[in-house]
C-alpha cells in the first residue's frame, strides 16, 4: 500500500505486464521466494514481481539461511529482447502470450500454493499474509472444518480453486489489498459457489486486514481480555525536537500568512510532517520531485506566491528537472531545499547532493544572486523570514537552501566521535 488516495494493489502491475507474482506469506518465504524468483527470472527470460505488504515489510524475523548462489549466475540476454523498438515489442508481446502456460503450470504445481482440505462446504482462499490471520484464527478457536487453500504464486492456479468450489457451497477470500483474486476467482468458479470476501462486506473494503477481521469473517469474534482503551489521545508523528525542518516551516508559514492565497507544494520526506499540526503549511504532496512540477504549473496559471519545499535527497532524485523545466520558463517560484545533510526518513544514508546542491542550482540556470543558504536555528528565523519574503517578491525562479545536520545523524556521529 502507498500513500495516495487509493491503496494501490501491485498485483495488478503484474497482472497487467502478464508475469509471475509471487507473495510471502511469513518472513522466511520472502528470503526464499527471491531465490524463486531470480531462477524463474532467467529460466523465463522475463520479470517476476514479489509483492510484499505493509504488515510484513513492517516486520522482522529469525531465517534460515540457504547456500550462497553463484555470484556469476546472471547471464544477460545476447539479443535484442531488450530494445523495445515497436517491431520487436510485438515479437516479444507474441512470445510472452506463449510462455503463459508455462507460468499457469509453475503456479499449479507450486509448493506455495496448496490445499489444506477438512471436508467442510466453508472453503478460504488465502492469499499471502491472509493465510497467517487465518491460520491463526483456526488455532485461537479451535476451527473444524475449513478447506484452505493457500495462495503465494501467481497467476491463480485455477484448476486448485476449482477443485475448492467442488468440495464448497460458500468460499471467503482473505487479502489485504485490493479485492483483486476475489474478482478473478468469481470468474473462475461461476455459480459452483458463492464467492465472499471484501466486496461483499465480510471483510472490510478499506485499510489493512488483521487477525481480528479475518476471524470476524470466519464468524468469530474476538474480545481483549483488558477491555478496549478509553480516553487515549492521539499521537501522530511529527518532526523531531531540535529538528531544521521545524525552523523553515516556522519562518516560511509566519512569510506565507502575510500573502493571501499562497501555497506550499511539499514533498516526500521527513518534512512531510508540515502538512501536521502544529505547522499544517503544506497544500500538497504527491511523489518525488511533485513539489517544484506542481509549484511551477501553479505559477504559470496565476499563482502568487507559489512555493516549493523539497528534501537534498529528493531533490537530487526527482527534483533537478523540474527546476530546469522551471527556469527555461522562468516562473515565478521559490523553491526551499531543506538540507539536512542525509536521507534521513529511511536510516541516513549519504545523500547524493551532499555539498554540491549551490552548484547544481546555478548550473541548471538559477541566477546567482538568487540561490541563498540560510542556517535553520531558531535564533535565525527573523533572518530566513527576511530572505523568504525577498525572493517570494523577485519575479523568476529562486531557491533557499536552509543547511542544518539531521539530529539523529548528529546524535550517531558524536557517539562515534566519542568512542575514538
Amino acid at each position: 500500500m502507498h500513500s495516495s488516495q487509493n491503496e494501490q494493489d501491485s498485483r495488478f502491475y503484474g497482472k497487467f505486464a502478464l508475469i509471475p507474482i509471487l507473495e510471502p506469506s511469513n518472513q522466511q518465504e520472502a528470503y526464499d521466494m527471491m531465490k524463486v524468483a531470480f531462477e524463474m527470472s532467467e529460466k523465463l527470460q522475463e520479470p517476476v514481481l514479489l509483492r510484499v505488504v505493509t504488515r510484513l515489510a513492517h516486520s522482522r524475523a529469525a531465517v534460515e539461511v540457504g547456500a550462497q548462489g553463484d555470484e556469476n549466475a546472471f547471464n544477460p540476454s545476447t539479443g535484442r529482447g531488450w530494445v523495445l523498438l515497436p517491431g520487436i515489442a510485438k515479437k516479444q508481446y507474441a512470445a510472452l502470450l506463449e510462455k503463459q502456460p508455462l507460468m499457469l503450470e509453475a503456479a499449479e504445481n507450486s509448493p506455495y500454493n496448496r490445499n489444506e482440505k477438512s471436508g467442510t462446504k466453508l472453503g478460504v482462499v488465502a492469499c499471502g499474509i491472509g493465510y497467517n490471520y487465518v491460520k491463526e484464527a483456526i488455532a485461537n478457536f479451535k476451527i473444524d472444518g475449513i478447506n484452505l487453500l493457500k495462495i503465494s504464486q501467481y497467476p491463480l492456479p485455477e484448476s486448485k480453486i476449482l477443485d475448492l468450489a467442488a468440495e464448497c457451497e460458500e468460499i471467503l477470500v482473505v487479502e489485504d489489498g485490493q479485492p483483486v483474486v476475489e474478482t478473478d476467482v468469481k470468474t473462475i468458479v461461476g455459480d459452483k459457489a458463492t464467492v465472499i470476501g471484501r466486496l461483499t462486506g465480510q471483510l472490510p473494503r478499506t485499510g489493512e486486514l488483521d487477525p481480528d477481521s479475518v476471524s470476524k469473517a470466519l464468524g468469530y469474534e474476538t474480545q481483549s481480555p483488558l477491555g478496549t482503551a478509553k480516553n487515549l489521545a492521539g499521537r501522530p508523528p511529527q518532526l523531531c525536537q531540535g529538528c531544521g525542518h521545524r525552523d523553515v516551516y516556522t519562518a516560511l508559514k509566519e512569510v506565507a500568512a502575510e500573502y493571501e492565497g499562497a501555497r506550499i507544494f511539499g514533498d516526500i520526506g521527513c518534512y512531510t510532517l508540515g502538512a501536521l499540526p502544529p505547522f499544517q503549511a503544506l497544500a500538497s504532496c504527491v511523489d518525488m520531485g511533485a513539489s517544484i512540477t506542481m509549484a511551477k504549473g501553479a505559477a504559470d496559471a496565476g499563482l502568487f506566491p507559489s512555493i516549493a519545499v523539497i528534501g537534498d535527497s529528493t531533490f537530487t532524485h526527482s527534483g533537478m528537472t523540474g527546476l530546469l523545466d522551471a527556469v527555461n520558463d522562468n516562473s515565478n517560484i521559490t523553491v526551499i531545499i531543506s538540507d539536512n545533510l542525509t536521507t534521513a526518513m529511511t536510516g541516513g544514508q549519504d545523500s547524493a547532493g551532499t555539498n554540491k546542491f549551490e552548484a547544481i542550482c546555478l548550473g541548471l540556470g538559477v541566477s546567482p544572486d538568487h540561490v541563498k543558504v540560510v542556517t535553520p536555528t531558531p535564533p535565525n528565523i527573523p533572518e530566513i523570514k527576511r530572505i523568504i519574503k525577498e525572493e517570494i517578491e523577485y519575479n523568476g525562479v529562486s531557491v533557499i537552501i536552509p543547511r542544518r545536520e539531521c539530529m539523529q545523524t548528529l546524535m550517531r556521529h558524536r557517539k562515534q566521535a566519542k568512542k575514538q
